[in-house]
């Protein structure tokens, strides 16, 4: 039961902008031109934490800039509707993820609303994640479990996957004596549309999308590597190809002598790849079909991942089997994680780096230069592979059982489910994540399926959110959960009312993901849901001084 106090909290404020009245009452006001205060009326005020103030807005440097705002009770917005809405800018070229817009969330509880940008770099082979929208609620309910969303083709092993203009795309690995790697199109239910095979290769390693095109990477698999029987196709790869729609493919060269790549990643405007075997090899793209070796640090780099304004690659080789951090024109070393011996994805959780490791299946995280932290073992597993966030938690896949874990903090992981289950394989793998039409999605080996996950409810925009000033707006009501952008409804799901009352405070420009790096101004929380001409109203009242 709410309290008097908490009635008198949520006493409507109205909120008028150029005519038009939203039917909605105002929580808090932002405005981020000169400090952290709330204009609303209700003192929810924030603390600043490192954030540079300025007329046009608050610049958040994606390092640990953040504004924090003490839990309180007019910020219960308990299972009715409400809006989130902000000024958004973000930088064309990107040397680090865009993080978290809006946050309110308590991991230990799964309870609470992520508002902010998915990045999602090194996630094995692929860049899955590129620029995309996400907005989520979740009351700690326990999750659905895993669906089977169908084999692509002939896949035995679902190597990489990414989200462009809207949809899913996934690469496979195709053992057959006269396979070839294919590129599919998730379209609903168990339903893959065959995107072409640029290259008659076994396999697509890596998938990216760099300018606003998709990248694929074509390579020769060693599948021997994965407890199979070696492919009958021995040709080998080491090209890149971009996507011009239906089956076309366009090449864009090949790194050097490299059989296969491994990692493909976008990094301050520039493509960049790795070599899956020796020669041991990471490179620049050019343009056209060039591509500069940039040299390695001893042994092979393979996953790219993109942190706090450098790439960092994992290690497959002796005395080469940890984290190195490339750092223009050489390579700085990383350290490697204790009982490890290969590294295999990261991602960011919190603010901060994790990696995934062989032997002994942990993942850690990075607590400063060649100091890796213990973050637990998923499992009994022995290799962590993929990981993502979701809806305001860290999963991740594993090998050999090709299960996916949910990280709960300190060292524990929970279960979530097997998703292979092919008899008599030595290894399973849950390889590759990746988040479109609001669920986590993961394609694993030796079925060569993919599979999707939800928790809570959660929507998500499926396309690159354009840089330079844009208006967001994340609404939960009339039973959908949909995502706004410059006025316009870009994004909706089917959502229930669920609580998500919490005791943890608010933070502008950090949340589950990751550290905002961009400028913010204008946050507004409204209890109840704005409706389009309000929203319209709002993404036209800030353009002035942009």
């Amino acid at each position: 039961m709410k309290t008097f106090l908490r009635l008198l909290l949520c006493l409507p404020v109205l909120f008028a902008a150029r005519g038009v009245e939203a039917a909605a009452s105002l929580v808090a006001h932002w405005p981020l031109t000169a400090d952290a205060s709330d204009a609303s009326g209700n003192a929810l005020h924030g603390m600043n934490h490192g954030v540079q103030f300025a007329p046009e807005g608050a610049l958040f440097d994606g390092r640990g800039a953040h504004i924090e705002v003490p839990d309180a009770a007019g910020l219960d917005l308990g299972a009715e509707d409400f809006t989130v809405a902000a000024w958004v800018h973000t930088e064309t070229a990107l040397d680090d993820t865009l993080g978290d817009l809006v946050g309110k969330f308590d991991p230990a509880t799964r309870t609470g609303l992520n508002l902010g940008f998915m990045n999602y770099h090194g996630v094995t082979t692929s860049q899955s994640n590129y620029r995309n929208l996400f907005f989520g609620v979740d009351d700690g309910a326990a999750p659905a479990p895993w669906v089977d969303c169908g084999r692509p083709g002939n896949a035995v092993y679902i190597m990489a996957m990414c989200v462009f203009e809207g949809s899913l795309y996934a690469g496979t690995f195709e053992h057959g004596k006269d396979e070839t790697g294919h590129i599919y199109r998730y379209d609903g239910g168990a339903e893959w549309t065959d995107c072409g095979a640029p290259f008659p290769s076994n396999a697509i390693s890596a998938l990216a999308v760099h300018e606003g095109r998709l990248y694929a990477a074509a390579s020769h698999y060693r599948s021997r590597g994965s407890a199979m029987s070696d492919s009958e196709n021995t040709l080998h790869g080491g090209r890149v190809y971009r996507y011009e729609g239906g089956t076309a493919w366009t090449d864009c060269g090949k790194l050097g002598e490299s059989e296969a790549i491994y990692g493909l990643t976008t990094f301050r405007g520039k493509l960049y790849g790795s070599s899956l075997y020796a020669p041991a090899g990471f490179f620049e793209y050019q343009g056209g079909t060039e591509w500069k070796d940039l040299g390695n640090p001893g042994g092979r780099v393979e996953a790219l991942g993109v942190h706090d304004g450098h790439i960092y690659g994992t290690g497959f080789d002796e005395n080469y089997a940890g984290v190195f951090r490339f750092d223009d024109p050489g390579w700085t070393n990383g350290g490697t994680p204790p009982d490890t011996t290969q590294t295999y994805s990261f991602m960011q959780y919190r603010g901060e780096h994790y990696v995934g490791s062989w032997p002994s299946g942990k993942v850690f995280r990075l607590r400063g230069v060649e100091q890796w932290e213990d973050a637990g073992r998923l499992g009994e597993e022995k290799e962590s592979m993929g990981m993502a966030v979701y809806n305001g938690m860290l999963y991740g896949g594993t090998l050999p059982l090709g299960a996916v874990y949910r990280y709960d903090g300190g060292t524990a992981w929970t279960h979530t489910g097997q998703l292979d289950t092919t008899a008599d394989a030595t290894y399973r793998r849950a390889w590759v994540m990746a988040v479109q039409d609001g669920k986590l999605f993961c394609g694993i080996m030796p079925s060569g399926r993919v599979f999707s996950f939800a928790s809570g409810n959660a929507v998500s925009y499926d396309r690159e959110a354009p840089a330079g000033w844009v208006h967001v707006a994340a609404v939960r009501g009339g039973g959908q959960a949909a995502i706004w952008l410059n006025g316009a409804k870009v994004a909706q799901r089917e959502a229930t009312k669920m609580g998500v009352d919490n005791d943890v405070p608010l933070t502008i420009g950090f949340g589950q993901h990751d550290y905002f790096n961009g400028m913010l101004r204008d946050v507004r929380i409204y209890r109840g849901a704005l409706d389009e001409n309000a929203i319209a109203d709002l993404a036209k009242t800030g353009q002035a001084g942009r």
